[in-house]
């Protein structure tokens, strides 16, 4: 089913949402472009330039910065999709042909995130580039990317949440034909559900709170960050607090084993807390002992060696005067030709 009609409570009209955005042939081979991936790759871009905009600023190497984008993405992309097959076994065991079928949904966000951190850090050790510095960049680019991409979901009518009443709850033909087929299912987790009724649309949960997360981080970066590593730890405290809310909602879900514990859930919970810790560690440090923040290059150029003029005699330091005057007269010279 590539196209639905989406209610909302507050509205009588329904909204048309087609989830190809366009299909054509090349070379007699059928080419589906979805909005899915598409609105996965705006947030992606416009993530990117963010991050590209802070790394001017910070006097980033572009060529460093560009091999930290290139493994980054890479790893980010196999672990969002490692992550979410490996608590999916159960279904991808017996379906191991749709491993690869990202375009169709299934990218874990905690699995991109940790695959993209693990290619930075060897990236930034081989670079010699500072780690800390370039999460605080990575922070807020991820919040931008996460926040645009989850419309991704709407498009694909998935990662809604239980029945609600609010004026903005959501039914479709894909959100009933959902909620039909797994209704058994979540009753055994808790969850009683009617196919019929309007859903929290928790992609837009998620996507207001990254927006006005990353709002949050901005002011910290213009006015209180205090030390390289800061606007990261503020991304997962305040990530992971409303993440652990928003999972609580979803339908979708992936499970601990065969327990009723939302693997996002308890993750985002952990993530926050162990964040806030560090967070509070870190200012109480930085502020019994105040320090400039570094650099982003841990080996900037080394600075001219200073000439010892202890101990020298006028005579010395007519010739050292004397030297440093032909060397300028030359570099003139130069310059002019």
């Amino acid at each position: 089913m590539d196209s639905t009609t989406v209610y909302f409570s507050a509205f009588e009209k329904g909204f048309e949402v087609n989830s190809i955005l366009a299909s054509f042939s090349i070379f007699g081979q059928e080419i589906t472009i979805r909005w899915y991936g598409a609105i996965i790759a705006f947030g992606f871009l416009l993530a990117v330039l963010w991050g590209g905009r802070m790394a001017y600023k910070w006097k980033m190497s572009l060529d460093k910065m560009i091999d930290v984008l290139i493994f980054g993405t890479f790893a980010a992309i196999i672990g969002a999709r490692l992550y979410y097959v490996i608590f999916r076994w159960d279904y991808y065991s017996q379906n191991p042909g749709e491993i690869i079928q990202i375009w169709n949904g299934g990218l874990a966000i905690y699995g991109g995130i940790i695959g993209g951190i693990i290619a930075a850090f060897i990236t930034c050790r081989f670079n010699k580039l500072n780690f800390f510095n370039l999460l605080d960049c990575a922070g807020m680019s991820l919040l931008i990317g996460q926040g645009i991409g989850r419309w991704g979901n709407f498009a694909n009518q998935e990662a809604f949440g239980t029945n609600t009443t609010m004026p903005w709850g959501m039914i479709s033909e894909k959100t009933t034909i959902y909620l039909a087929d797994h209704k058994d299912e979540l009753e055994a987790l808790g969850m009683s559900v009617d196919p019929y009724s309007p859903v929290h649309p928790t992609f837009l949960y998620e996507s207001l709170w990254c927006v006005g997360s990353f709002l949050i981080l901005l002011v910290i970066y213009k006015k209180f960050r205090k030390f390289s590593g800061q606007l990261f730890l503020s991304y997962g405290v305040l990530y992971g607090i409303g993440r652990a809310i928003i999972e609580g909602f979803r339908t979708d879900s992936l499970y601990i084993g065969d327990t009723t514990l939302r693997v996002s859930q308890v993750l985002s919970f952990a993530v926050a807390m162990l964040f806030l810790a560090a967070l509070v560690f870190m200012l109480i440090k930085t502020k019994k002992n105040p320090k400039p923040i570094e650099g982003v290059d841990f080996f900037p150029e080394p600075a001219p060696k200073k000439v010892k003029t202890k101990g020298a005699t006028s005579k010395d330091m007519r010739t050292l005067a004397k030297k440093r005057a032909d060397k300028n007269t030359q570099a003139e010279e130069k310059q002019e030709k």
